[in-house]
């Protein structure tokens, strides 16, 4: 008096994985370890330690680092600098 429930190989989570998930994971993966690691990096050179440490615990795929990296860090991550010479010098 089972009927379909005692079949638990129709309800496994392996009937539903597709291939492009595997990769979507690798993928992110990737970019939250290249993001950490520059955020990481930046942290440590700035001596921010707070920092450090909460980059090095709380994974948000990129996103704090993000955030870090382009609006809270000592010095900000620029991604395309001035020119020399269009640099307003001090006198």
């Amino acid at each position: 008096m089972m009927g379909n429930w005692g079949n638990w190989n129709s309800w496994s989570m392996m009937s539903y994985y597709h291939p492009g998930l595997g990769i979507g994971f690798v993928l992110l993966a990737l970019w939250s370890i290249f993001w950490k690691g520059l955020a990481l990096w930046k942290a440590a050179r700035n001596d921010e330690r707070y920092w450090f440490v909460a980059l090095l615990v709380i994974n948000t795929a990129g996103l704090l680092e993000l955030a870090y990296l382009f609006f809270f860090a000592k010095q900000k991550l620029v991604l395309v600098s001035e020119p020399k010479s269009s640099r307003k010098t001090k006198k």
